[in-house]
Formats: structure tokens, C-alpha cells, sequence
């Protein structure tokens, strides 16, 4: 019988299986890897590097130079001629940190007129030029 007390010996088969052999080995084997985890502990010592923050200097305010529909060039909504333009761009490429300078170009103005104010920066040294649209 199955749950017939273990003293009994009518000759039958046990069909329980012994537990105890099972847990004193599970036991044993977590006793030897709580031993054996903290020795193998596998540390690569890396020296990171020791950085200073210092605050930066506020980036100096945009140039919004246009050319509007008459191919005039507007300097911050102030009108220029074409040697006051070049004479401005070399004053902006000299200056450290360089400001940025937005182009914006009428629909209506031809390109070539657009294409001399980029080259007029070239000339002058000015690095960074962005070219700014509007949705239709």
C-alpha cells in the first residue's frame, strides 16, 4: 500500500522515492558554490579618466542674412551693398567662436544672387552657413 507505515514488510515493492539522498546532494552542492562564487570573482580593473567641467562660453547670437525678392541683401533686417557684405563676412570669420550665419533666400530672387553671398562667405573664411526655409 501506498500509504501504508514504512514498518510494514508484506513483500510488496515501494513505490515512494527516497527523497533524503536527493537533498542532502542539493544541499552539498550549494554549500560548494557559496564557497566557490565569491573566489571566482572575475574583475578586469579599468583606470577611467578624470574629466574637469568647465562651463562654456555661451555661443555668440545668429547672423540672419537675406536676400529678399529684389536681390537686396539684408544684414539682420539692416540693408547692405555688395562691398559692405564682404566687408562684414571677413568681421564675422574673424571672430572665436564664429557666430552661424542663416541664409535665407526669397522664392523669387534669382539663385545666382543666393550663390554670391556663399561664395562671398567662402572668400571670407565663414564656416558655418545655414540655409533656412519656410513652408509653403
Amino acid at each position: 500500500m501506498a500509504f501504508s507505515p514504512a514498518t510494514d514488510d508484506d513483500g510488496e515493492l515501494m513505490s515512494e522515492i527516497n527523497m533524503i539522498p536527493l537533498i542532502d546532494v542539493m544541499l552539498v552542492l550549494l554549500i560548494v558554490f557559496l564557497i566557490t562564487i565569491p573566489v571566482m570573482q572575475h574583475a578586469v580593473p579599468v583606470e577611467l579618466p578624470r574629466a574637469a567641467s568647465a562651463p562654456q562660453a555661451p555661443l555668440p547670437q545668429a547672423i540672419r542674412l537675406a536676400v529678399d525678392a529684389e536681390g537686396r541683401y539684408l544684414w539682420n533686417e539692416t540693408p547692405l551693398s555688395d562691398a559692405e557684405l564682404a566687408a562684414r563676412l571677413a568681421e564675422v570669420a574673424t571672430q572665436e567662436p564664429q557666430p552661424a550665419v542663416q541664409l535665407h533666400g526669397d522664392r523669387a530672387v534669382r539663385y545666382e544672387r543666393v550663390a554670391q553671398v556663399l561664395a562671398a562667405a567662402q572668400r571670407a573664411g565663414v564656416r558655418s552657413i545655414g540655409f533656412v526655409t519656410e513652408q509653403p
